[in-house]
This record gives C-alpha cells, sequence and structure tokens, in this order.
C-alpha cells in the first residue's frame, strides 16, 4: 500500500515514526494548519481578481495554460468575492477566450498587475530583436491596416465575446468572437438562426414557430453553380438587405478582423450550401463589391466550423477566382486576411502556381501566369519569393523552376480540396446583368 505520510513528514524521513525525543505530531501539524490559515488568507487578499492579471487556468484539456484576465462579472446569488472571469489564453488566438470559474485558476501562480506600457518596456528589453517581432506578428495578427491606437479601441470594443453558441440548422456551435447584434439582444447567450433565410431568435420556441412559417429552403437568390450535391448561390445585398445584413451578423462571429458593413447594397454575396430532401444548408460564403477599384475579387471568407477541414475553403477561393476569369480581370482578396484565410491563400497559390510550372515547357513569365490564373502579379510574385523560386537576373525576375523543388513544395502545400467544375458555371458578371 502506498505511504499516507504528508510530503512533509516524508521529507522529515520520519516516516510517520515518532521517537520519545520528537516534537509532537500536534505540534507540526499546528504549523501546518497555521500555514494553511496564511495562505487563506492570502488568496483571499487577492480575491476578486483585477482585470489585468495573469494566472495559470485550467483549460480543457484539463492542463493548466497562462491567461489574462480580461473582464468579471459577479455571479448571481453568491458572497462578496464569487466572480466569474472573462480570460485570454496568451498562447492562442482571441477565439478560444472564454469565461471561467474561479475554481479553475491557480492562485498560487497570480502575477502582481503591473502597467502594461512598463511590462512591455522591460520585456522588450529582454527580448532578441527577432522574439520581438514575432510577437509583434501575433499582436497585430489579422489587424495590419490598424495603427496601434485603433487596434487598442478595437480589441477594447470587442474584448468580451457577447454570443457564446448559436444554433444553426442542426448544429449548435460555440462563437469564436464579438459581434454588434442590437442593444435588445444584449442579455443573450444563445441565439437561434433559422438556416435558410438567417434570422435570429433569443429562444428555440420562437424558432419553431418562425420555420413553420418560413417558405426558404436555400439562400434568397439565384443559383450559379450545381454539382452533385453542392450547391452556389449569388445574392445581391440590394435586393435582399435583412439576409445580407444577418450573414454579416452571423460571420462577425467567426471573423475578428472585419468591420461589420450595415450597408450591404454594395456587396454581392456567394452562399455554398449542401443540398438534401431537407434544402440548401448554407456552409460557408464569401462575398465582393460589386465595384472594387483594387481589383478584389473578395471581401470576406467563412467557412462555418462543422464544415471546416473539407476543403470548402479553397472550394471558395477557386471558385472567386472563376468568377474573375468570367469577367476577364485579375482578382486579390480584400486585406487584411484572417490567419486561416492566409493559410488557404497561400497554399491555393502555391498549388495553382507550381501545377502550371511543372506542366510548362519553357520560359513562362510572371504576366502569363496572372493572364492564365487570374491572381494578381503581386499575389504571384510574393508566393514564387516565400518558395524561393524567383531570382533577380539582369534587372528582371527569374522564375527558377527545378522539378524536385517543386514536388516538394507541392507536398508540403497539402491537397488541393474540392474542384470546381467550370462548365456548370452559369453566371452573369453584374456590370453585364443590367
Amino acid at each position: 500500500m502506498g505511504s499516507l505520510d504528508s510530503p512533509r513528514e516524508r521529507e522529515n524521513g520520519n516516516g510517520g515514526c515518532r521517537s520519545p525525543g520528537d516534537p509532537k505530531i500536534g505540534d507540526g501539524g499546528m504549523m501546518i494548519v497555521v500555514e494553511s490559515e496564511a495562505m487563506k488568507k492570502r488568496r483571499a487578499s487577492m480575491l476578486p481578481l483585477e482585470v489585468g492579471t495573469r494566472v495559470m487556468c485550467r483549460w480543457r484539456d484539463s492542463k493548466y495554460h497562462p491567461v489574462k484576465v480580461i473582464e468579471r462579472r459577479k455571479m448571481p446569488s453568491a458572497g462578496p468575492n464569487d466572480y466569474e472571469y472573462y480570460v485570454h489564453y496568451t498562447e492562442f488566438n482571441r477565439r478560444l477566450d472564454e469565461w471561467v470559474k474561479l475554481e479553475q485558476l491557480d492562485l498560487d501562480s497570480v502575477e502582481t498587475v503591473v502597467d502594461e506600457k512598463v511590462e512591455d518596456k522591460v520585456t522588450s528589453l529582454k527580448m532578441t530583436r527577432h522574439q520581438k517581432r514575432k510577437i509583434d506578428e501575433t499582436h497585430v495578427e489579422g489587424h495590419e491596416e490598424l495603427d496601434a491606437a485603433s487596434l487598442r479601441e478595437h480589441e477594447e470594443f470587442t474584448k468580451v465575446k457577447n454570443i457564446a453558441t448559436i444554433e444553426l440548422g442542426r448544429y449548435e456551435i460555440e462563437t469564436w468572437y464579438f459581434s454588434p447584434f442590437p442593444p435588445e439582444y444584449n442579455d443573450c447567450v444563445k441565439l437561434y438562426f433559422c438556416e435558410f433565410c438567417l434570422n435570429f431568435m433569443k429562444r428555440k420556441e420562437q424558432l419553431q414557430r418562425h420555420m413553420r412559417k418560413c417558405d426558404l429552403k436555400h439562400p434568397p437568390g439565384d443559383e450559379i453553380y450545381r454539382c452533385g450535391t453542392l450547391s452556389m448561390f449569388e445574392v445581391d445585398g440590394k435586393k435582399n438587405k435583412v439576409y445580407g445584413q444577418n450573414l454579416c451578423y452571423l460571420a462577425k462571429l467567426f471573423l475578428d478582423h472585419k468591420t461589420l458593413y450595415y450597408d450591404v447594397d454594395l456587396f454581392l454575396f456567394y452562399v455554398l450550401c449542401e443540398c438534401d430532401d431537407r434544402g440548401c444548408h448554407m456552409v460557408g460564403y464569401f462575398s465582393k463589391e460589386k465595384h472594387s477599384e483594387e481589383s478584389y475579387n473578395l471581401a470576406c471568407i467563412l467557412t462555418l466550423p462543422p464544415y471546416q477541414r473539407k476543403g470548402y475553403g479553397k472550394f471558395l477561393i477557386a471558385f472567386s477566382y472563376e468568377l474573375s476569369k468570367k469577367e476577364g480581370k485579375v482578382g486579390t482578396p480584400e486585406r487584411p486576411l484572417s490567419d486561416l484565410g492566409l493559410l488557404s491563400y497561400r497554399g491555393y497559390w502555391t498549388r495553382v502556381l507550381l501545377d502550371i510550372l511543372k506542366k510548362h515547357k519553357g520560359n513562362i513569365s510572371i504576366k502569363e501566369l496572372s493572364d492564365m490564373t487570374a491572381i494578381k502579379a503581386e499575389d504571384i510574385l510574393a508566393t514564387l519569393q516565400s518558395l524561393e523560386l524567383i531570382q533577380y537576373r539582369k534587372g528582371q525576375h527569374v522564375i527558377c523552376a527545378d522539378p524536385k523543388v517543386l514536388d516538394r513544395h507541392l507536398k508540403a502545400a497539402g491537397r488541393g480540396g474540392l474542384e470546381v467544375d467550370v462548365s456548370k458555371l452559369i453566371w452573369t458578371p453584374y456590370k453585364e446583368q443590367g
């Protein structure tokens, strides 16, 4: 059997056996009790934890991770120190921020709250230039267009998720970020969406009543693509304003980096659906401006969490470029891209460009690659440079494509996802529609 001795007794080597000259167990026991009481007092003096406190928190993997307290709220009918804490896991993206109970926090690991400007200054003195660049890149991830003041304002306004979960079709989905729903939804932790018209409600009974009346079985637009069970619908934000706004509210729950546009008249929404005998169920979408002076062929892109890692994100990117080819234009996504969006685009550009380079005989220019793919020349250049396939000779960029190197990069880029069957695309560009 294992020993039942306290760690302190085992360290002293007694193993729980006392010789006549030893102090009484009660004396030692009293010391431990006093120490325990002191610890309790120390912990009580910390509570409630201040906003800005750094502490270790038990996450869903049952391990402790460093967090920063972003906000706190008093629990109903509780004692003076009974709070819940909204924490940011400093190792992870903001999408994992959440409310936690006090028992999930290791109070022995509490760090004193210090002025963040002083803390940043001290930290920066200890870091190498490379480490600081890595930290800076993490802090502004997805917000490259914001200056420091705007970034602070954005993070302050959106720091706490207002909606924890949503119900959409047969899925209950945990949200990632704040979305500015109308004030009357401020007290809601969960929202119920109609998966066809995207109206949202506070209660399940409201959704059930709505579903009995809702006539829609697909997004309110023109079906421009159908291949097997996949369909793509083009929704005009001007003709379907409420749907467009509801889609933006929904998408903002999973996108941290985008501004929510209430004026959806200027946008077209391309909604990808899986279809069955019950209707067409949204899996993701992308939006684009009707008229873009910067050659943007995509403004926002989202694959809903239940449908991620199935190739739909790559399909949406490929689809946006097929529309650009139909328009006879080159295109590029609107910046900034989210972390997941950037990964998807880099993978798409790599696969498309390297597939062409593998098959092409002889020299090929960046301009020719752009004409073939509808990818903007700057994106092609940046992609090939990141793969170290570009050299600068005699005043011009030269593509160096060794077959073995191409194969290695293609393997690293992963599989290409679902293919767009262009023969199934029936679409007229917006400028030609009327």
